[in-house]
């Protein structure tokens, strides 16, 4: 049997804690990406679209679709930039609040129990190597590849 290794475990847990925060979510009827889109604007109403979808790592006319239908929904609203007529700018509407709530309640079940016979001692090194491992990998993502090393990869 194949040993694992640190990035296929990273991976597979992630996807398995979105797929019980989704199996959790269904009943609001929201897709992943709106719930993300949610997720997000709560913590930067009064971006623009262009900003949220940079901060999503969507394009822009995937991120104008879903807006349009959770607008059409009544969770969301554009509205016009004071000093630039060109950009729309976007805040959740009250009724997107209920949502938020119960989307922070499921993923507190969901972190329960992905961590539930862990020890509180457990969980702080565990968060704590992870935000270690995040700070290398947004330093050296903010780095450029040498040109040797690419073509060392490419040519081998």
């Amino acid at each position: 049997m194949p040993q694992s290794t640190l990035g296929f475990v990273l991976h597979d847990v992630a996807r398995l804690m979105r797929k019980r925060f989704e199996q959790r979510a269904r009943a609001a009827g929201l897709t992943r990406s709106q719930w993300q889109v949610l997720a997000k604007l709560s913590m930067h109403e009064g971006i623009h679209q262009k900003g949220l979808a940079d901060l999503l790592e969507i394009e822009s006319i995937t991120l104008v679709r879903l807006l349009d239908k959770m607008q059409e929904r009544g969770l969301i609203e554009r509205r016009s930039h004071p000093t630039d007529r060109r950009l729309s700018l976007l805040y959740l509407t009250p009724g997107a609040h209920p949502l938020l709530e119960f989307m922070r309640t499921i993923g507190e079940q969901t972190r329960l129990e992905t961590m539930t016979d862990f020890t509180a001692q457990e969980h702080d090194h565990l968060l704590h190597y992870l935000e270690r491992m995040r700070t290398h990998l947004l330093t050296a993502c903010a780095q450029p590849i040498g040109d040797a090393l690419e073509h060392e990869v490419k040519h081998g």
